[in-house]
């Protein structure tokens, strides 16, 4: 397949999410340093967040960049590499973790990242590039093999996506980033071809791996007990979410006037930066930005059932599935939809490794956007064609 144009909207609104979430992060940081200084005793300036959300966004604008103009083939080649080595971090991590060093950052019981004075780092981003590449090419080449119902396939498979979810979910105890490596894996899996028996009998096993890690964990449970009482403390977190999100009203109280960003709303430029956004922008500003991201998905499903490579086909779709599971988690949980879990919100979220990471991957669909069938680029000519001819058909105005 010839290279041609890439599907510039993808981009453009990987640009436009970004540019809205420094926006928010301008307006809402001084108000967490205020929380943090007069709560922890510490001295962080009042432009310290806006300032580590700029190098951020300027970061993964390059790494959007770099993974849209390195060859996947070259990409592929390490695939393992990344795979593996995303395991071999994790399993670093629980052990640095294990003997106390202070290499592992724990929070709240919690030990999810690697820090080196002010900078930290996720293994679980890299399991989820990892996981999308390895299984991707795994999926290929058994398929064109035959082999999708063979051993061959289910053992480097199970292990693979075994291993992925044991570290994240139990070792990392994050259920959030679990959901979108179960989605990952599930959609690629759906569009892999497998017999429908395999996919429900997987879909199965991960269900029920995913109920006994909410039983076994004493504040998953209380999560869900607390989901729909009544008592005000236990859902301190949503209800100051929906207060915000009802204190915007149509158009929002505008950038800077946020409440709930002053030390109500928790996270407020972390997992609960959508609530935030509704109280800045209002309704009509949060419809743009759940349009934004809608588009953004669309086009991704559009340029993963274009693509003839199965390989590079499978790519998008799990890019596709990890971007859906994140926002639509991230939403639903600030809406009062389902139990909060603590996962960021793509490209909006306070945060360096989420976010250079999903620029990867959406530069890498980006790439592989360009060499989509020949029916796709038909189709947007003779879209283009139509709106040309509408215009040409349209009288012009007369100029007063």
């Amino acid at each position: 397949m010839r290279r041609h144009k890439s599907d510039r909207a993808i981009g453009a609104l990987t640009v436009v999410l970004l540019g809205i979430g420094l926006i928010v992060i301008y307006a809402i940081g001084p108000m967490r340093v205020n929380v943090l200084n007069a709560t922890y005793g510490s001295n962080y300036s009042e432009n310290y967040f806006v300032i580590r959300q700029a190098i951020n966004v300027i970061l993964s604008l390059i790494v959007l960049i770099i993974a849209f103009k390195l060859p996947y083939q070259f990409m592929r080649k390490f695939s393992k590499v990344v795979m593996f080595g995303g395991l071999g971090l994790s399993a670093l991590l629980a052990f640095l973790a294990m003997i106390g060093s202070g290499l592992a950052k724990c929070e709240l019981g919690a030990c999810r990242w690697f820090e080196i004075g002010s900078l930290s780092f996720q293994p679980a981003e890299v399991l989820k590039i990892g996981l999308v590449l390895y299984l991707a090419g795994l999926m290929a080449e058994r398929k064109k093999e035959g082999k999708l119902s063979s051993l061959d396939f289910w053992v480097p498979f199970t292990v693979v996506s075994g291993l992925s979810l044991f570290f994240v979910v139990v070792v990392q105890k994050d259920l959030g980033t679990g959901v979108s490596l179960m989605a990952i894996i599930l959609a690629m899996l759906f569009m892999s071809g497998v017999k429908i028996q395999y996919f429900l009998a997987t879909l199965g096993v991960i269900g029920a791996c995913g109920v006994v890690a909410i039983i076994s964990s004493p504040h998953r449970i209380e999560r869900l007990l607390t989901f729909n009482s009544e008592d005000s403390s236990d859902t301190y977190h949503i209800e100051n979410a929906m207060i915000a999100i009802g204190t915007g009203g149509l158009f929002g109280v505008g950038i800077g006037n946020s409440v709930q960003a002053t030390g109500y709303l928790p996270e407020s430029i972390n997992d609960s930066v959508f609530a935030v956004m509704g109280e800045t922008f209002g309704f009509v500003g949060l419809v743009a930005i759940v349009g934004c991201f809608t588009a953004l998905l669309m086009r991704l499903l559009r340029t993963a059932n274009h693509l003839q490579d199965t390989e590079e086909s499978l790519v998008v779709v799990g890019i596709f599935a990890w971007a859906t599971a994140h926002v639509v988690i991230n939403i639903a949980s600030m809406t009062g939809l389902v139990p909060l879990t603590g996962i960021t919100l793509p490209l909006l979220s306070y945060g360096g490794t989420s976010m250079l990471f999903t620029a990867a991957a959406l530069g890498l669909a980006l790439q592989l956007s360009c060499y989509t069938s020949r029916e796709a680029r038909t189709e947007e000519k003779e879209n283009a064609n139509n709106v040309g001819a509408r215009t040409m058909r349209e009288p012009r105005r007369r100029l007063a």
